[in-house]
């Protein structure tokens, strides 16, 4: 990307604050990102085993105008030379929401900007635009983070078609809960990725649930339970389990599920030939792999997001952000935090 910017280029100042990672960026085009700073509050929230959502909040109000100082300084630009400012707006914490949302309704009144409010998921598949230039609609998602397990087919850059979902648990508040049961630390995902490396994925044969008037949804609540069903097998009879094969195969039964959902998906949708990753679970180095083989098998071209990017984080918002903005999208002073915000 050139480093000149012109007055047909669109500045995005973004704000993302949904659970607990407090982030602001400055996005052009919604593909050139000239800053993206993250502050995490895992170390926060690691004690807990869990996002409080209070501390998450208290965390937000204490960072927010850095991060979005440090996003413009970074970017080399003042709030004067931004065309709108994009926020994340649901779904997520309602509190944590509420901060990103304020900040950025107030920089918004303030400067007289066009405000966009965006749908986090959105954001996370718009992630794929940032490091892919090539890519373009038609294609499918799929979007995997601790509260959401969705295929989406993205039939252009604002339209937004929900092909399935989970039934219950996502795919990685099942990796956070097993994880949590087997005496992992927070975040549960990567620590049950790293562990699996070490094991043999398969050493026990977990189920993989299959919804019959639905055959593309997914549901893990099955999965989980079998998980601590076997647990508590063994500490009942005494045996010793290997904590690594355990994290392998029940990574291996999610990824598969994941996989075959997503094949099959690709299948029935005409004229597609593109399959991406998106969301916070995208990152699992099982799940990379396993994707990128089947795309190829099948003929299809695969793209994922850098680890940085899966994760959550105000570039994405930006990339989603310019595209909302272009399309027309605007937002008044009632914009408000919407936690249960569904993607339409």
């Amino acid at each position: 990307m050139s480093n000149i910017i012109n007055d047909n280029n669109t500045v995005i100042l973004a704000i993302e604050s949904s659970c607990d990672e407090t982030s602001a960026a400055v996005v052009i085009d919604g593909r050139d990102v000239r800053s993206n700073v993250i502050f995490s509050q895992i170390d926060i929230h690691k004690v807990y085993g869990g996002v409080v959502p209070e501390i998450a909040s208290r965390s937000h109000i204490e960072k927010i105008n850095q991060v979005v100082r440090e996003a413009l300084n970074e970017a080399h630009m003042t709030l004067d030379e931004i065309d709108a400012i994009a926020v994340t707006y649901g779904p997520g914490l309602v509190g944590p929401l509420l901060v990103g949302v304020s900040e950025a309704k107030a920089i918004a009144s303030a400067k007289k900007k066009p405000l966009v409010g965006v749908h986090h998921i959105k954001g996370h598949i718009c992630a794929n635009y940032i490091e892919h230039p090539e890519l373009e609609p038609p294609y499918l998602c799929l979007v995997v983070s601790g509260g959401h397990t969705h295929l989406v087919h993205v039939a252009d850059y604002t339209q937004y078609e929900v092909l399935a979902r989970t039934r219950d648990d996502a795919a990685g508040e099942a990796f956070d809960k097993v994880a949590r049961a087997i005496g992992l630390p927070y975040p549960g995902g990567v620590q049950i990725d790293r562990l699996a490396r070490e094991g043999d994925p398969h050493a026990i044969d977990f189920p993989k649930a299959h919804v019959d008037e639905a055959p593309l949804d997914f549901s893990f609540s099955g999965l989980k339970s079998a998980v601590l069903n076997y647990l508590n097998q063994c500490r009942m009879t005494g045996q010793e389990y290997d904590r690594a094969n355990l994290a392998a195969s029940f990574q291996k039964a999610v990824v598969d599920v994941l996989v075959e959902h997503t094949m099959e998906a690709a299948g029935c949708l005409e004229q597609i030939s593109t399959v991406t990753l998106a969301g916070g679970v995208a990152s699992n180095s099982a799940l990379r792999t396993a994707m990128e083989k089947a795309c190829a098998e099948q003929g299809l071209t695969f793209y994922k997001p850098s680890p940085i990017y899966c994760t959550d984080n105000a570039a994405m918002i930006g990339a989603a952000g310019y595209y909302e903005f272009m399309a027309g999208v605007r937002h008044g002073s009632d914009l408000n935090a919407i936690p249960n915000l569904p993607l339409e």
